[in-house]
């Protein structure tokens, strides 16, 4: 056996049926579909809705959510901090030495070591920070946002009904 032997087996695949080539036949005139309107005349896109904007136009093109109320904060590293070589640190010394924005929120990390013992103030920290700022006989102060952050929301309930 050859490969130009093969054959589909009897009966597993038909001629495709070519409709409206005259009345000879089943599917001449109308060739199947009906009597008149849209669908009896040219093709209609895929995903036409009848003038409708179609969904796929209704629907965003790029995909993600950007959250509106999200804090952003500016990181600090402790190995910045230690190169400052200065006993307290605030947001508006490290606006004075270039470390971060006017305006910015600044959150330390805990890249690096620090030696000496620092009194720090920030709007955030993370754990790691804390511990070797606080190890180092330093100290940690929370500073208030200068804008109210709205809270996270309960779900769907209706409180003021």
């Amino acid at each position: 056996m050859k490969i130009h032997d093969l054959t589909p087996a009897k009966g597993s695949s038909k001629k495709r049926h070519r409709v409206g080539r005259g009345i000879a036949g089943k599917g001449g005139k109308t060739a199947g579909r009906g009597t008149k309107g849209q669908k009896a005349r040219d093709t209609i896109p895929a995903g036409f809705e009848g003038g409708q904007l179609p969904l796929m136009q209704r629907l965003p093109k790029l995909k993600g959510f950007t959250n509106p109320f999200r804090v952003e904060y500016t990181p600090v590293n402790l190995d910045a901090l230690g190169d400052l070589g200065l006993a307290e640190v605030t947001p508006e010394i490290l606006v004075a030495h270039g470390l971060v924005g006017k305006n910015e929120l600044v959150k330390i990390l805990g890249r690096g070591e620090i030696s000496s013992a620092v009194s720090v103030k920030a709007h955030a920290w993370s754990a790691s920070a804390e511990a070797k700022i606080t190890a180092a006989g330093g100290s940690l102060e929370k500073v208030d946002l200068p804008f109210a952050v709205r809270p996270a929301a309960k779900g769907n309930a209706h409180t003021n009904r």
